[in-house]
């Protein structure tokens, strides 16, 4: 198996909702909407964030469970790197203008940088970080320097 990832797929309650949070609400673009359905984001060079309903996710693919059972952590978060320290603040703003929720404001970090997060109608956590040492070069090769 190559190492990439092409499509990043969220089971959501309601494909309509993700719509007008991601696209009438944070200004995003849709690769490809059906409506009830699922929702195709280019996020990146070649990847997608799929928004596909859930029910039809666990008719397809089958239900999942924590196998400890423990309950109350969020096993995944979804990074969006910004410019600077006022980018983060503005898009945890944008976010909550859409219809999120932010779930820890902006603030400096031991590891030299700048985040927050907010939640989405379906309760994903989105980290919205300004990372110095993080440089992503123009062939999309992401770098870790400093």
């Amino acid at each position: 198996m190559r190492q990439h990832v092409n499509v990043v797929t969220l089971g959501v309650a309601d494909v309509g909702r993700s719509h007008r949070f991601y696209v009438d609400g944070l200004g995003w673009t849709a690769t490809l909407h059906v409506p009830g359905e699922v929702l195709f984001l280019q996020i990146g060079g070649g990847v997608l964030l799929a928004l596909w309903s859930v029910d039809a996710m666990t008719s397809e693919a089958g239900a999942t469970a924590r196998p400890d059972g423990e309950q109350g952590r969020a096993a995944v978060t979804l990074g969006h790197n910004v410019a600077d320290e006022a980018e983060v603040d503005a898009v945890l703003a944008d976010a909550v203008r859409a219809g999120g929720t932010v779930l820890v404001a902006g603030a400096r970090r031991s590891w030299g940088g700048y985040s927050g997060y907010f939640l989405d109608p379906d309760g994903f956590r989105w980290e919205v970080v300004h990372n110095p040492g993080l440089v992503v070069r123009d062939d999309g090769t992401v770098v870790f320097e400093g």
